[in-house]
């Protein structure tokens, strides 16, 4: 299966994009010191905002009148201009008042622990969204979001908003170029269990996405390749890729560095 041009150039770490170090927009704004737009806001206080619409969803959704974004699903539906600015990457988007990502910003914020939580914040925010949540940071290892939050009503319009796809697209290719990786797989890995075990998330468009795109936002070749071949055994033997499996293949990538199996456990 090919590998879309623009992944491709992903893969190739973008060998033609120029590093302007006067631009600072993202990097400003994942210092929690530069705003968004068009939204106008702080990235903490964007995450407050999800937090506490969140604490209160359930309890106050007809009388709370101020506008928060937490657990509000239409408001991340159907608003576009924010992604862009939580997962930026060095491409252009739909949202003109954001700016690529610069080298130079990637290279101050991967040694900024803080801008990093913060990102992780991010992929957390949206995770929600999608009806998951992080459970283990050092592995990446997902779960479905717990009540009262309804992870079918979420997987159903992850499967049936087709957009959705090409925002993932984005967040892995972020969370790569952050060094964060092991969340590219622990969603990739997640949503394969889901459908291979479960029957879940196997809309069409979404699996030609996961196939194509998704499962190749990985520069680890190794890693991607493997994933690639578990996808591939998935889709066209029959193979049931289990919860246990996920978990295993999770927690040997942190004690080993990779998801392969040792040679000796394959042969005994």
């Amino acid at each position: 299966m090919s590998i879309p041009s623009d992944v491709q150039l992903f893969l190739r770490g973008y060998p033609t994009a120029h590093n302007d170090t006067s631009l600072n927009a993202n990097l400003l704004f994942y210092r929690n010191v530069g705003r968004c737009q068009p939204d106008n806001l702080l990235v903490e206080e964007m995450h407050e905002q999800f937090r506490f619409r969140s604490f209160l969803h359930h309890f106050l959704r007809n009388s709370f009148n101020h506008y928060r974004w937490a657990d509000d699903y239409d408001t991340l539906e159907y608003k576009h201009g924010f992604i862009q600015w939580l997962f930026p990457i060095k491409e252009h988007g739909m949202n003109w008042e954001s700016q690529p990502l610069q080298q130079h910003e990637v290279d101050s914020l991967k040694s900024d622990e803080a801008a990093i939580a913060r990102l992780i914040g991010s992929y957390k925010l949206m995770l929600n969204f999608y009806g998951m949540r992080l459970v283990d940071e050092d592995t990446g290892l997902l779960q479905r979001s717990l009540p009262p939050r309804n992870y079918e009503t979420r997987y159903r319009n992850l499967v049936y908003s087709s957009h959705n796809n090409l925002r993932i697209s984005r967040i892995l290719k972020c969370l790569s170029e952050f060094g964060l990786e092991r969340f590219n797989a622990g969603f990739l890995l997640h949503v394969l269990n889901e459908q291979s075990e479960h029957s879940e998330l196997r809309g069409r468009m979404l699996i030609s996405s996961m196939d194509r795109w998704w499962a190749n936002c990985i520069r680890n070749d190794e890693e991607r390749a493997w994933i690639r071949d578990i996808i591939g055994k998935v889709r066209i033997e029959g193979f049931i890729f289990t919860r246990e499996m996920y978990e295993e293949a999770l927690a040997r990538r942190r004690e080993t560095g990779t998801l392969k199996e040792s040679e000796e456990s394959t042969t005994t």
